[in-house]
């Protein structure tokens, strides 16, 4: 990916480390260095780390996810629906259906099942 090469040779450069000194930073030959800023090689996971933790920056950064050198921060909610259909047929047994209240009961309970426990704890 094009952005990588771009942000690490920008990262380099806040510093105006020479890609030998930056090789040699993080244990690859210059050519490695030289190779990942121009897209010519894929940037193995290691060196990514080191570059995110050598310059403080997020991994969201160096692959262009986000201007911000911090990093996105994304909540871990899945934009899935939750479902449970043997709870949903077990719900329907339990109530005698045609009645408004049971209705209301089994919407009602077939939401919980749906909502987000973790703001209950």
């Amino acid at each position: 990916m094009k952005i990588i090469g771009e942000r690490l040779r920008e990262l380099r450069g806040t510093v105006q480390l020479s890609q030998a000194k930056m090789g040699k930073t993080f244990g690859v030959g210059q050519s490695s260095i030289y190779k990942y800023e121009n897209d010519e090689s894929t940037v193995p996971a290691e060196i990514l780390m080191k570059y995110a933790e050598y310059f403080d920056v997020s991994l969201d950064y160096i692959f262009g996810r986000t201007d911000n050198p911090h990093g996105l921060y994304l909540e871990n909610k899945p934009k899935i629906e939750k479902s449970y259909p043997e709870m949903d047929k077990f719900i329907e047994m339990c109530f005698e259906s045609g009645t408004p209240m049971n209705e209301r009961l089994k919407d009602t309970l077939k939401q919980m099942m749906r909502e987000d426990v973790s703001e209950y704890k």
